[in-house]
């Protein structure tokens, strides 16, 4: 093991608010663009179908790329990849801000993508190197970190709305800049240090996965104008499980391969995996819609469609760091993942019966709260349950693995979810009523997805409460 040098203990939980800043800007730059999306068409060119690749080349090459930053994160050393990622990061928001058609906003959103890759994964490596040997003070850091993630998703909808209302849609990326500085420059004093381990980088992996991945989602994204049966959409996905498949065989034949396929024997960790990935699924196309449904059937303007979501935020903050760490010591990761999975199918369910001339005190408010809830319940325990299972030299991989999930998990929901949405309508612009039903069955499908979840987490999480106590 490579040798590494720990700040005192009396740094470490400023180390952590810096890794929890990490965690939530990398999320928060999935959502900061939701209430900016409706300027950004209509300066750029954007169609309403390909307006969701605004989020998806961001969220594309981060789930594509962060197994491996994980890697990287191992071999190079996690606090020089820190680093390495908000430089990017910065530069790729730089790009996005300053774009004046649509291919250089999604270059720019790509860029952001690499950065965000190498963030993540070496974050969390970096929190297990300064709570790990403390199983008490992991399930604290966790909780921290965890509820930087929907926290940041959420409130970056409240912040780009505050930025578009006041300011103009470029400054939803240019607030990275002064951030990723203030990142680069406190990560030397308050960041474990590391010289890494031997070894090789499996970029032919890395192509692999992120093509595989990116055609799969343009393949349904584009379904409902090139059509379902059309041989494009067919080639195109076939081309995609072909490149994944591809990715298998590579990794089961690498001596270092990017994720080597045997960590999966780990109790949980497939499972913890799969939890994520379909929350990921099931959240992310709720906000997109939520917030198309405030501005163009609502008639909010940016910051009050914005502001409308902090309820969520402040209530997925409580539940995270208060809540979900209690029950889950209680009753175990098992039930907290399941019923949160089933409390966030109930709010989109409830979303689901929103109308053309509805309020947000009504149609959205107590809807998005148990939606909410449910999230803050099931994320803490699947997260912990995912990077606790690993051994410890494999922390890099287990955090890139998970990120990957989820990141992958909210856009492949999106595109099926989007895919599914715009024949009922949610590409009527103009038309209140047509756009409710789209979003309507937008709100459906993402239920849908939610009591998937539920079904999978019964079946493959196991029951025990003690297995995050013992696996820390």
């Amino acid at each position: 093991m490579a040798h590494t040098s720990t700040p005192p203990a009396s740094r470490r939980w400023t180390a952590l608010a810096l890794i929890a800043l990490a965690q939530f800007m990398v999320i928060m730059d999935t959502s900061i663009i939701g209430v900016a999306l409706p300027k950004m068409q209509a300066d750029l060119g954007f169609t309403q179908e390909n307006l969701s690749w605004v989020f998806n080349a961001y969220v594309v090459v981060f789930g594509g790329l962060l197994l491996l930053g994980g890697r990287l994160s191992d071999l190079l050393g996690a606090r020089r990849v820190f680093s390495l990622g908000w430089i990017v990061l910065g530069a790729g928001s730089i790009l996005a801000g300053a774009a004046g058609n649509v291919g250089t906003e999604l270059a720019g959103r790509a860029a952001q993508g690499v950065g965000a890759a190498l963030i993540a994964p070496s974050a969390l490596t970096l929190l297990m190197m300064l709570f790990g040997a403390n199983p008490k003070e992991l399930m604290k850091a966790f909780a921290v970190y965890g509820a930087a993630a929907p926290a940041g998703g959420t409130a970056g909808v409240f912040l780009g709305g505050v930025i578009t209302e006041y300011a103009s849609w470029p400054w939803v990326f240019y607030i990275n800049v002064p951030i990723a500085v203030l990142a680069v420059a406190a990560a030397p004093a308050l960041l474990p240090g590391g010289a890494g381990a031997r070894g090789s980088v499996d970029v032919l992996g890395a192509a692999l996965a992120t093509l595989g991945l990116g055609g799969a989602v343009f393949a349904i994204v584009r379904a409902p104008e090139t059509g379902w049966a059309s041989a494009q959409t067919w080639g195109v996905l076939a081309g995609a499980v072909v490149l994944l498949a591809l990715f298998l065989v590579v990794q089961a034949k690498r001596r270092e391969p990017l994720m080597p396929l045997a960590i999966f024997r780990a109790p949980n960790l497939g499972a913890a995996n799969l939890a994520q990935a379909l929350l990921g699924a099931a959240w992310i196309p709720m906000w997109f819609f939520l917030n198309l449904y405030l501005q163009q059937v609502l008639g909010y303007s940016a910051f009050p469609s914005g502001a409308a979501l902090l309820p969520m935020t402040a209530l997925i903050m409580l539940g995270m760091v208060v809540i979900a760490p209690r029950l889950t010591a209680k009753f175990g990761p098992k039930a907290m993942i399941t019923t949160g999975l089933v409390l966030l199918a109930a709010g989109l369910g409830w979303l689901a019966l929103v109308r053309p001339e509805g309020t947000f005190a009504v149609d959205v408010l107590p809807a998005s709260l148990v939606a909410a809830l449910g999230m803050s319940l099931a994320f803490i325990p699947s997260l912990q349950m995912a990077i606790s299972s690993a051994a410890p030299e494999q922390g890099g991989l287990a955090s890139g693995i998970v990120n990957t999930s989820y990141q992958i998990g909210s856009a492949l929901g999106l595109a099926v979810v989007t895919a599914i949405a715009v024949p009922f309508g949610a590409n009527e612009l103009g038309d209140p009523e047509a756009l409710t039903d789209g979003f309507s069955a937008a709100f459906t499908a993402a239920a849908a997805i939610a009591l998937g979840g539920v079904v999978l987490a019964l079946a493959t999480v196991r029951s025990a409460k003690r297995d995050l106590v013992e696996a820390a």
